[in-house]
């Protein structure tokens, strides 16, 4: 844990950015910051700090609108995350995709690991790289532990499309974004997608655009 001094910095930016109010402006791919990950979090912005740190990117996400984001999103270098999605999809997608409401929550530290060997593949965004998506292959089943806002332990196990945010944010706090895990023949502008390839799988797209599918 560092000494006063060593936080002072970091606090003292995250207080000039939330100094702005209202949703706070996103970093996108190419910002060296999404590549450096985030340093876990000890103690750095106090408690006051941040519970007001979380609910702007609470206030973020939902504006975007997303259904996660990681503080190095917003340029904080900080393992701290928050996820939530309402899941308004169809119930042919539900099923498909394994798409259920996830209420809000706040990820700090967190560290996922897959359960069992089952992978499935979807198209995937980002808000850091507007404007594409791309179909990822990723663990079906994982564990993630961790910490809430308030410092108590976190030892859950999601599925479905849960699992697919809860390792698409924590990989943005390792600085990996879902393009290093792509399928690079797949990727599309949202536009594409729309018009192409809004079947609940990805397996037309995976014909027609030459890419292996788990």
């Amino acid at each position: 844990m560092g000494t006063a001094n060593d936080r002072a910095p970091l606090a003292e930016r995250v207080e000039q950015l939330l100094a702005g109010g209202g949703p706070l402006p996103l970093v996108t791919a190419g910002d060296p910051v999404l590549r450096r990950g985030g340093e876990p979090y000890d103690g750095q912005l106090g408690p006051a700090l941040l519970a007001r740190f979380v609910e702007a990117l609470r206030v973020t996400m939902r504006a975007a609108p997303g259904v996660g984001l990681a503080a190095p999103q917003v340029g904080v270098g900080l393992r701290i995350a928050v996820i939530e999605d309402p899941a308004p999809v169809p119930e042919e997608v539900r099923v498909a995709r394994g798409r259920v409401p996830l209420p809000f929550r706040v990820l700090v530290n967190p560290v996922y690991e897959p359960v069992g060997t089952a992978r499935a593949a979807f198209y995937e965004g980002c808000l850091s790289v507007p404007g594409y998506q791309a179909v990822v292959a990723r663990a079906a089943e994982v564990r993630l532990t961790g910490q809430d806002e308030h410092g108590r332990a976190l030892d859950e196990v999601f599925h479905g499309w849960p699992a697919r945010i809860v390792q698409h944010e924590t990989d943005h706090l390792d600085g990996t974004l879902y393009l290093d895990r792509a399928e690079t023949r797949s990727l599309a502008t949202h536009q594409a997608v729309a018009e192409h390839w809004s079947q609940p799988t990805p397996e037309r797209a995976a014909r027609s655009l030459g890419f292996n599918l788990p």
